[in-house]
């Protein structure tokens, strides 16, 4: 490594092919996804051909390469678990959000298709009542004044409707 860092190119290349299956000996104590390994590996390749002019040649090699390989190995996991976190709220987030306006939505067209389904059934007079009383929330006295009838009529209208529309929802 000392001729390395003098610029020997010949005692690089050595020193990389040496320290090649040191430096992934050192990650798969760390990581164990095989693809995640190799990535690891060749960051640690980067980073020691970056910092290769801070390895002091007095101190052993092994530890100094230890620790850079612990390191992006470290930040491998880091970036991975973000990326999973990441992933999982973003299929939470679309999941809540499509369930819970799509359920609604397709519930709203159900009810709608049945109630319109049951009031077709009624008669034209129940229909209206039906729809003005408890569909347009119209109290009696404004149901009687636009169909032109009594309140005790429009009671009569809805009583038998309801009581029909009861008739056919159980069948």
């Amino acid at each position: 490594m000392r001729r390395a860092q003098d610029g020997d190119q010949a005692a690089y290349r050595l020193v990389l092919l040496a320290i090649l299956p040191v430096i992934r000996a050192f990650a798969r104590r760390r990581i164990f996804d095989e693809i995640l390994l190799e990535d690891v590996v060749q960051e640690t390749l980067l980073t020691v051909h970056k910092l290769r002019h801070t390895y002091d040649p007095q101190r052993p090699l092994l530890p100094w390469l230890a620790t850079i390989t612990f390191a992006r190995a470290i930040d491998a996991t880091r970036r991975t678990v973000r990326l999973q976190r990441r992933e999982a709220a973003d299929e939470d987030a679309m999941t809540s959000a499509v369930d819970d306006s799509w359920n609604e939505q397709i519930e709203a067209l159900a009810n709608d298709n049945e109630v319109g389904r049951l009031l077709s059934r009624l008669p034209d007079r129940q229909r209206m009542a039906v729809e003005m009383v408890k569909i347009r929330e119209m109290s009696l006295d404004e149901a009687a004044a636009e169909t032109r009838t009594s309140v005790s009529a429009i009671k009569s209208l809805l009583h038998r409707a309801i009581s029909s529309l009861r008739e056919n929802g159980s069948q």
